[in-house]
């Protein structure tokens, strides 16, 4: 396959950026989009030029680092798929592909395609966490859950933080990353003394970050690679009346 790139290139978060054009021969129909980006990189080493930075790790679908647009979509064309395990029989010989970082207040863009994240992982560390004196790791069947609520938590629990709900949305939300992180823990039962605190404290930072509010296009739920239901951020708003009906504040707010 031959194909014709537009690559976001821009070379540090205060640089202005623009797409710039680049050729990739010869790509293999199996490839993954990753592995066309390295054959890319390996042409413009090999020129003496600037390789495109773009983030991965695991390239397995579990990181969640690989956040990228791809022709406008979040981890490109094919649902439930995260850019590395997009693979290139998606297109077609000849394609054009435009490839940009997350567009996002929230996620400010540190080169090329690679962004800042780190808004998730300060409402993570708002309440994203158990933090009663459990002891020693008990038993796996000493703490009985039921079936259908082990279940819901682990729908949630699947969620990477890969920010595409945020980089899909028109309003660049974050309620559906929050929802799933406030439920994996809040239908457990090691989860519901600081059930209502955590639903605050977590709420309160996302709305201190750059992200927009929901507006229910559920954009986030399409784009999400895990396919995660925008149900969660229903439970959540839920979870969140009542704690304030419980007088629950967030520790900033005194």
């Amino acid at each position: 396959m031959d194909l014709t790139l537009h690559v976001w290139r821009q070379s540090g978060s205060n640089a202005d950026g623009r797409l710039v054009t680049y050729e990739a021969k010869d790509i293999s129909p199996d490839m993954s989009f990753l592995e066309m980006l390295d054959v890319v990189n390996e042409g413009l080493i090999e020129k003496g030029e600037e390789p495109i930075t773009f983030d991965h790790d695991c390239r397995e679908g579990i990181c969640g680092a690989c956040g990228m647009m791809i022709n406008g979509n979040a981890h490109g064309p094919q649902g439930g798929t995260t850019a590395c395990q997009l693979h290139m029989r998606s297109f077609k010989d000849g394609d054009s592909i435009t490839i940009e970082p997350w567009r996002a207040a929230a996620f400010p863009v540190l080169k090329d395609l690679m962004v800042d994240r780190s808004a998730f992982d300060r409402i993570i560390q708002a309440g994203g966490y158990v933090s009663v004196n459990t002891g020693s790791a008990p038993d796996a069947n000493e703490i009985p859950v039921p079936k259908a609520d082990a279940d819901v938590a682990f729908e949630a629990a699947a969620c990477i933080g890969c920010g595409a709900c945020v980089a899909q949305c028109p309003n660049s939300a974050a309620q559906l990353f929050t929802s799933a992180k406030v439920s994996h823990l809040g239908l457990l039962p090691q989860g519901q003394p600081e059930r209502y605190q955590r639903v605050v404290e977590m709420v309160a930072q996302m709305e201190s970050e750059s992200f927009g509010s929901c507006t229910n296009h559920r954009e986030c739920e399409a784009a999400c690679p895990k396919e995660i239901s925008t149900d969660f951020i229903a439970r959540m708003n839920r979870d969140y009346f009542a704690a304030l009906f419980k007088g629950k504040r967030p520790a900033s707010a005194g």
